[in-house]
């Protein structure tokens, strides 16, 4: 029996209401464009060989589940994927961000050009192989923290073609190397899986530089989620229990 998605992944809209016309998704291609499940295929045809010979030399495998971390700050995207002997998730690689809008803080409205900070999930739906930035996955934002707190916005993702209007864009070779990563983790049984967003490596000294910022307390809120990857080396369990995150 599946488990059911998180609380986190459910539509905020209810029927009647109208639904905005998704940007990133192209109703026909243009010549020469290949369609969406085509040019997926294609981008993984290009990077299995490679990506299957460096997680074998990590001891991983390609279709098991993964894990993104993104920091704004370094301009760092991170996928792990779960180790079967030990139960926790190995680093497999790092990749630059290649553009992204905005400051250091949370996405609050839509159009604000802000990258959101915070925890959230992927499930099939939420992967766009026919994105018009070549290939992408909606991050699902907002999510029941950002409900909570009435932020608004839609379409977040992370995508390719190095342009960002409060998404991550990443360049097309790069996009197709962790689009096809977790296509295949979902592919292989994995639900969903999660993304989560840090304005900064939450260490405590970089957090205290931040003492007197606005955003300082729900800076700390995601530094518990942060520590407790950081010692378990597995994505904790997030809930939101009157408007704010919790850890398990």
């Amino acid at each position: 029996m599946k488990a059911a998605l998180p609380i986190a992944l459910l539509s905020p809209c209810t029927p009647g209401q109208e639904v905005a016309q998704d940007p990133f998704v192209v109703e026909t291609c243009d010549s020469g464009t290949l369609p969406g499940p085509e040019r997926a295929a294609a981008a993984a045809a290009r990077v299995k060989p490679e990506l299957e010979q460096a997680l074998k030399e990590k001891g991983l495998h390609l279709g098991d589940p993964v894990f993104l971390r993104a920091f704004k700050e370094e301009n760092q995207l991170e996928l792990w994927v779960l180790k079967r002997e030990t139960g926790k998730y190995d680093l497999f690689r790092t990749w630059p961000v290649a553009r992204k809008s905005g400051v250091l803080g949370p996405k609050l409205a839509e159009g604000d050009g802000q990258v959101p900070e915070g925890f959230y999930f992927v499930p099939r739906a939420g992967m766009k192989p026919d994105s018009t930035f070549h290939l992408a996955f909606n991050i699902g934002y907002p999510n029941e923290y950002d409900r909570f707190h009435e932020r608004t916005g839609t379409f977040i993702m992370i995508h390719g073609n190095e342009v960002s209007i409060g998404c991550l864009a990443m360049t097309d070779a790069k996009i197709e190397e962790i689009y096809t990563l977790c296509d295949a983790a979902l592919t292989g049984g994995q639900q969903y899986f999660r993304v989560h967003i840090f304005p900064f490596r939450m260490s405590a000294e970089r957090l205290d530089k931040e003492h007197a910022n606005h955003w300082y307390s729900f800076w700390q809120e995601l530094k518990e989620g942060y520590d407790s990857f950081e010692k378990n080396q597995v994505p904790p369990e997030v809930t939101v229990e009157l408007g704010r995150y919790r850890f398990k």
